[in-house]
């Protein structure tokens, strides 16, 4: 069977250019995930794993689709041979069932990876410049939830747990507790004045 893999990194994304590709290859199932592909702990990418058997090929559109780094491009690609499923990549042209397929997979999987870096390198010094320039100051603050301050009373009272609070207010724990303690303080400064 010929089984497609689709990733596109937020729900936002279209993977309709990727499914036209893997559907001209008469692929027989598609798995489609919308996470990030820095890690290779994704659900769809799980259920394709667990999924093909023996004599089976895996088609990408491309690398980067699959994974981010050569670690994990590597792994994956070793586990589908232990499995004895081949793996293709079309932009790349890589085919693993080859000798010169593999060697070209560890290059390119190299190459993706010290692009990555790059790209990573060069926003941080964007960053750092705008900041100097007084441009970039992060990202604003949500708004508070309605319900916070009463919620966070109750919690403080022992009435409810963190755990209940958060789930109360929809906030996750380093926002909780990092929203709790500014207005803790500033409580504090306003007992001072």
């Amino acid at each position: 069977m010929k089984i497609g893999y689709i990733r596109v990194s937020t729900e936002e994304q279209n993977t309709a250019r990727q499914e036209a590709l893997l559907r001209e290859l008469d692929v027989d199932e598609i798995f489609i995930d919308k996470a990030s592909g820095k890690n290779a702990d994704r659900p769809e990418l799980t259920r394709m794993m667990n999924y093909v058997r023996r004599g089976d090929t895996v088609i990408v559109e491309s690398i980067s689709r699959f994974a981010r780094n050569t670690r994990d491009l590597l792994d994956l690609v070793e586990r589908l041979t232990e499995k004895q499923v081949e793996f293709v990549s079309r932009k790349e042209a890589i085919d693993t069932t080859t000798p010169t397929g593999k060697f070209m997979l560890t290059v390119f999987a190299a190459v993706a990876e010290l692009e990555r870096e790059y790209i990573l390198q060069r926003q941080r010094e964007g960053i750092a410049i705008a900041k100097t320039q007084g441009k970039y100051t992060g990202r604003k603050p949500r708004p508070l939830p309605d319900n916070f301050e009463r919620v966070v009373a109750r919690w403080r009272a022992g009435e409810i747990t963190a755990v209940e609070a958060m789930r109360q207010t929809g906030l996750k724990p380093n926002t909780f507790y990092r929203r709790c303690s500014q207005i803790s303080l500033a409580l504090k400064r306003i007992k001072s004045i």
